[in-house]
Formats: C-alpha cells, sequence, structure tokens
C-alpha cells in the first residue's frame, strides 16, 4: 500500500466532508446556522432552530457524505489491503471536511453523524445496534446530547481493538482511529466544560424542572 493511496482517500474524504447539510439547510430558512443557538453546522443545532424536519435532512445528508465515499472504496477496490485503513483514512477525511470546510472559513460542525456513517460503513456490522444502543440510552438517561456523542467517538477505536488486533497494520489503524475521538473530545470541549459545571443544555426538561422555570 503506497502512502499516496491513503492521501488521496484523506483528501477526497475532505472534500465530501465540506458538503456542510447544516449550512444549507439554514441558507434555506435564509439563515447561517452558524449564527444561531450553539454556532455550529450540526444536527443537533438545526434541530433547535428549525425543528425536526430539517434535522432529519440534515442528519441523513451528514450520514450520507461519509456513507457513500467509504462504500465506493469498499466496491471499487475490494482486494486492496488494508481496505479497513483505506476506508478510515476517507473517514477521517471526512470528518476534518465537515469541522473544517474551507469555503465557510473553516468553521462547521462537531464530527459525530458523520463518525457515526464511518462506524455504518466502515466498521463491523455489530457495530451498529450496539452503538445506536448506547447512544440512545445515554441520551435518553442523561438527556445531553454530548454525552452520547462523546460516547460515539469511542466506536471505531473499540471496532479496531476488537476486529483488527490481529491485522500486521493495527497500531497505524489505532493511530488514526483514536483521531476520530481526539477530533470529537476537541469539537466538544466546551460542551465538556459544560457538562463539568452542570450548565450543558439539556434535549429536554422534565416536569420538576419546567415547573420551577414557570415559577420563576
Amino acid at each position: 500500500m503506497n502512502l499516496w493511496e491513503f492521501a488521496v482517500c484523506l483528501i477526497a474524504g475532505y472534500f465530501c466532508g465540506c458538503i456542510s447539510s447544516g449550512y444549507f439547510v439554514g441558507k434555506f430558512f435564509k439563515k447561517d446556522i452558524r449564527n444561531l443557538g450553539s454556532g455550529n453546522a450540526g444536527t443537533t443545532n438545526v434541530l433547535r432552530n428549525f425543528g425536526p424536519v430539517p434535522a432529519i435532512i440534515t442528519f441523513v445528508g451528514d450520514l450520507a457524505k461519509a456513507v457513500v465515499p467509504i462504500l465506493i472504496i469498499r466496491f471499487c477496490i475490494p482486494f486492496a489491503n488494508p481496505l479497513y485503513l483505506l476506508c478510515l483514512y476517507c473517514g477521517l477525511g471526512v470528518v476534518l471536511g465537515h469541522n473544517y470546510p474551507f469555503y465557510l472559513g473553516f468553521k462547521g460542525g462537531k464530527g459525530i453523524a458523520v463518525t457515526a456513517a464511518v462506524v455504518m460503513s466502515a466498521a463491523h456490522p455489530i457495530m451498529i445496534p450496539v452503538g445506536l444502543a448506547v447512544f440512545v440510552a445515554a441520551v435518553a438517561l442523561t438527556r445531553y446530547v454530548s454525552v452520547g456523542s462523546l460516547l460515539v467517538a469511542w466506536y471505531i477505536p473499540a471496532n479496531t481493538v476488537i476486529f483488527h488486533r490481529a491485522d500486521r497494520m493495527f497500531w497505524h489503524m489505532l493511530a488514526i482511529s483514536l483521531l476520530f475521538t481526539a477530533f470529537a473530545y476537541f469539537q466538544h470541549r466546551e460542551n465538556i466544560v459544560r457538562l463539568m459545571h452542570g450548565n450543558e443544555n439539556k434535549l429536554w426538561k422534565s416536569k420538576s424542572e419546567k415547573e420551577v422555570k414557570s415559577e420563576k
């Protein structure tokens, strides 16, 4: 495997990632999503500002821009060795493009939806239902999307350790896998601070919290 093949996958992934679904959905409403709410162009911010349907469109768009190029790699060069590593490079490029789109001043989303898409298209199939269950349970129990998102960030390293630890380029794969986690935590650094101080935005408020707010 030549270095230029990794570079091509990374660069191709970056330009796919630059297709910012949240930004274009916001433009449909004649607003820049990056100037609203949390300021990022991801699904959660679209949900809070424009509602569920625009959020679903954003989420599907962000999934597609990672799933499509990775599936192209898997089907067009199925005998590449190591194929999984090429998919990781492509997926990492998508995350970089999503987080730092060049034509939007390098200000994009937080990369969780596209990271989930990499899991869907590059990881072992069992990771999809398990990962989804963990994410849903985390959000349902805490009402913090950020908590579920930070857990999602570990799916790719987990997949690499569980299913590719015997591969000859395992340490290379693990290093790239951990970059997904590192970028996710870096993009969520403000959320982490708010979680530590107990003032992170919840997806919905409990009945008691609504009553306290109404009393004020």
